[in-house]
């Protein structure tokens, strides 16, 4: 079937490089593209769901900041010293 469809330049420029340094017509290059885009939607949307294991405890400590690792790291550190 024939189409017309508008590309941005610089990913034509890209598939047609790809074509060439492949050996395939660029027709065959946008066509494998669309259906590994394609494959992967379907296959997202069949994931097994996941089950988080949680614990109770104390909950976040007051001046705790998750983004800082090393601060975190020490925090968990003098937790487990048993002074």
């Amino acid at each position: 079937m024939r189409t017309t469809i508008r590309l941005d330049e610089q990913l034509l420029k890209e598939a047609r490089e790809l074509a060439i340094r492949s050996g395939k017509s660029l027709t065959s290059i946008i066509e494998d593209a669309l259906r590994e885009s394609l494959a992967r939607q379907r296959s997202s949307g069949q994931r097994e769901r996941v089950r988080l294991a949680t614990f109770s405890g104390k909950g976040l400590l007051p001046g705790v900041d998750l983004d800082d690792s090393a601060a975190l790291l020490d925090v968990m550190e003098s937790s487990d010293d048993p002074h």
